[in-house]
């Protein structure tokens, strides 16, 4: 059962509240409490069968909320089949029912001859029918509420007191009614009643909830915004205003926006300021102190500088304006001269005296230190950059490429990246601008690093462009070589996101390099006992990565696997200009009749034990329709040759097409597989040598009738 769309008049609808207060529950945990809770619900009420209009889920730091409206008196009414014993058990001979039968009737409460037979994968069975008339909603409400409640999932729960109960935060009240009434609800020795509690310092009394449709507004009345979209948009709306009204705007922050919407009940936003003599500091750095340590919200002009400004959203009233303020602008100073200190300590050493250090800090106890890290970065981004076509180097020198990986890991050891670990990079980038390093190479320490996520922005530089695809490469294959390798559910290194991240960086940037040879140059750079397994199997998991990449652009499925297994070997721009071409070579006019007649060919070689080795003996090919599908053949095969040279893709497939009509004449004219075995294997050989002129491509046996 689920939403109804209409509610017939004759039907009295009822309207519930549930709610739980707790101590103080980790903002990150609410939005998946959130969506667990509605989730439950929508099952638990198709479990019972019962009808529902609505579904609104709330939460603060202090409770977690349920209304539903549009609830019947009684759940529908169901019916329930129940499999019994295999009717050759259920009944003899004689079609009489056997004692199985009798008792398995009398355990479901029907009648013996009530019972029905029914089919269950290759048996047959008795089957009794059970109808049973609804349940009160009010009745079966306590223990679903009770069931939705303990079935939330968090990363971490606690047992409090003498109880047994483990729950994200300890529970300190329960709210349930349906249609002003309470519902007897008991968790932990608690029960239930119509009693919530306002904000814990601005109204901390008891307040009392006569039914669903007063919630939110009562919460309101006793200082809690208990409708997080809400409260998220009264946040929002207030960074606006008062970043405008102090010449700025506020530096957007979705994921800051969500946790601070969690961390308070009734949100008012204040204006802050902080010395200007901070603003020599990295804006970067500036931004991550504001969010990550106090939660606030930097202020920006529309150049993108910033203000000596910040905003934060108090859990009270405007009329505590000064005591926040006061405290907050006191607070982030502290925090700035910490970060100011760690800066200016760090630029006191060039990166490239830290280099050494590296050998101290252990990357992988099985891969060895940041140090060994780094040199075999150097080799592969070396290598990487040789392979590519004077081109796509740009200016770029091999010089700015191998400084840059070089100096890659130098930053991870400065204070300031220790202390914020998220600024890695991008700390690399300022110190090595401020202490002379090349533009490029400094851009290169913080772009090694992109994309940081699905769709983000990636390098701009030919040597970010390198380096990041370098740092993942050797990430990969390293983790792979030490079977630290993705599973289903777990992916601790985010090897699968680094391999995408390959995939954007070759995309966008056009190399001419396949997945095959760059994962052959990150092997070679480490000691496995067979690297020719290792690189087949990371080249495997880049294809697997490939092939969900491009069914979402579009592309039909037996496309992409017609055209994957050639993908590791070839440019991924030439991947997807041969995809375009096979979508194109679908909606030619003979595209089915090809197909059909190659698949012919593919049936035939696939019920061998083996094909048939050595080149076609023209003197054994005594049919006409033998020596012209060969001839054709070869000329079919100059042709792709000279397409795919050309990046020609689909007149290379208009050629391959005109082999269809000659494969079909030979076919059904020559018998293949002849007595003589002489000529069964010159034929053999022919149909393999057709066969290899329509794969140079892709695997047409892949592919489907349109």
């Amino acid at each position: 059962m689920g939403p109804v769309d209409s509610l017939s008049s004759t039907v009295n609808r009822q309207s519930l509240l549930f709610e739980v207060g707790t101590e103080e529950i980790p903002a990150r945990f609410l939005p998946g409490i959130v969506a667990q809770v509605r989730a439950l619900t929508r099952e638990m009420l198709g479990e019972f069968a019962i009808e529902f209009t609505d579904i609104d889920c709330y939460a603060t730091p202090r409770r977690i909320g349920l209304t539903v409206q549009g609830l019947p008196e009684r759940q529908s009414a169901r019916r329930r089949t129940v499999f019994g014993p295999p009717r050759h058990v259920a009944f003899d001979d004689k079609g009489e029912p056997t004692k199985a039968a009798i008792g398995f009737a009398n355990s479901q409460g029907v009648d013996v001859g009530s019972l029905r037979v029914e089919r269950k994968g290759k048996g047959e069975y008795v089957v009794a029918v059970i109808e049973e008339e609804g349940v009160p909603v009010r009745e079966l409400l306590p223990g679903m509420l009770r069931r939705t409640l303990l079935s939330i999932h968090t990363p971490k729960t606690m047992r409090w007191g003498d109880g047994e109960l483990r729950f994200v935060r300890p529970v300190h009240w329960i709210v349930a009614v349906l249609d002003g009434e309470v519902i007897d609800v008991e968790i932990d020795g608690l029960r239930s009643g119509r009693r919530t509690r306002g904000h814990r310092f601005l109204s901390p009394g008891d307040i009392e909830i006569g039914s669903a449709e007063e919630y939110v507004d009562a919460l309101e009345r006793g200082f809690v915004i208990v409708d997080q979209t809400k409260r998220r948009g009264m946040i929002k709306d207030s960074l606006e205003r008062l970043s405008r009204s102090a010449g700025g705007v506020v530096v957007e922050d979705e994921e800051l926006l969500e946790t601070v919407t969690f961390l308070v009940e009734y949100p008012t936003a204040f204006l802050c300021s902080f010395p200007e003599e901070y603003l020599d500091l990295p804006k970067e750095l500036l931004i991550t102190v504001m969010r990550d340590h106090q939660k606030y919200f930097a202020v920006q002009r529309s150049d993108g500088a910033l203000l000596n400004r910040f905003l934060v959203i108090g859990d009270t009233r405007p009329e505590n304006e000064d005591n926040v303020r006061r405290g907050a602008e006191k607070v982030i100073r502290a925090r700035f001269e910490d970060a100011r200190f760690y800066y200016e300590d760090d630029l006191k050493r060039p990166l490239a005296d830290r280099v050494e250090e590296l050998r101290r800090v252990v990357f992988h106890e099985a891969l060895g230190t940041l140090y060994d890290k780094v040199q075999r970065l150097l080799r592969v981004a070396t290598e990487l950059w040789e392979r590519l076509d004077p081109e796509a180097r740009g200016r770029t020198s091999l010089e700015r490429v191998q400084r840059a990986a070089l100096l890659s890991k130098a930053d991870l050891i400065t204070g300031v990246v220790r202390e914020f670990p998220e600024l890695q990079g991008l700390m690399g980038k300022h110190y090595a601008l401020r202490q002379g390093e090349d533009e490029e190479v400094a851009e290169a320490l913080y772009e090694q690093y992109l994309p940081a996520h699905a769709g983000g922005a990636l390098p701009g530089t030919v040597t970010g462009a390198v380096l990041s695809i370098s740092d993942r490469l050797d990430n990969i294959a390293g983790f792979f070589s030490i079977g630290l390798k993705p599973t289903g559910s777990e992916d601790p290194f985010a090897l699968r996101r680094q391999a995408l991240g390959v995939v954007a960086v070759l995309r966008e940037r056009g190399y001419a390099l396949g997945i095959e040879d760059l994962v052959d140059i990150a092997v070679r750079q480490l000691e496995v006992e067979d690297p020719a397994g290792l690189k087949e199997e990371i080249v495997g998991f880049f294809l697997q990565r490939l092939e969900p990449l491009f069914a979402s652009e579009g592309y039909s499925h037996d496309t992409v696997q017609a055209v994957m297994e050639r993908a590791g070997r070839l440019p991924l721009a030439m991947v997807k200009e041969i995809m375009d071409a096979v979508e194109g070579f679908k909606r030619e006019p003979g595209y089915n009749e090809t197909l059909l007649a190659f698949k012919r060919v593919f049936n035939i070689l696939r019920g061998l034990d083996s094909i048939p080795e050595g080149d076609v003996n023209q003197g054994l090919l005594s049919h006409d329709e033998e020596r012209s599908l060969y001839l054709k053949a070869v000329e079919v095969d100059e042709d792709v040759k000279e397409g795919v040279e050309r990046g020609a893709y689909l007149e290379a497939l208009r050629a391959i097409s005109g082999l269809g009509p000659l494969i079909n004449d030979f076919f059904d004219r020559v018998l293949v597989m002849d007595k003589d075995e002489a000529l069964r294997t010159n034929r053999l050989r022919l149909l393999a040598t057709v066969s290899r002129v329509a794969s140079r491509l892709l695997d047409l046996s892949k592919l489907r009738e349109s």
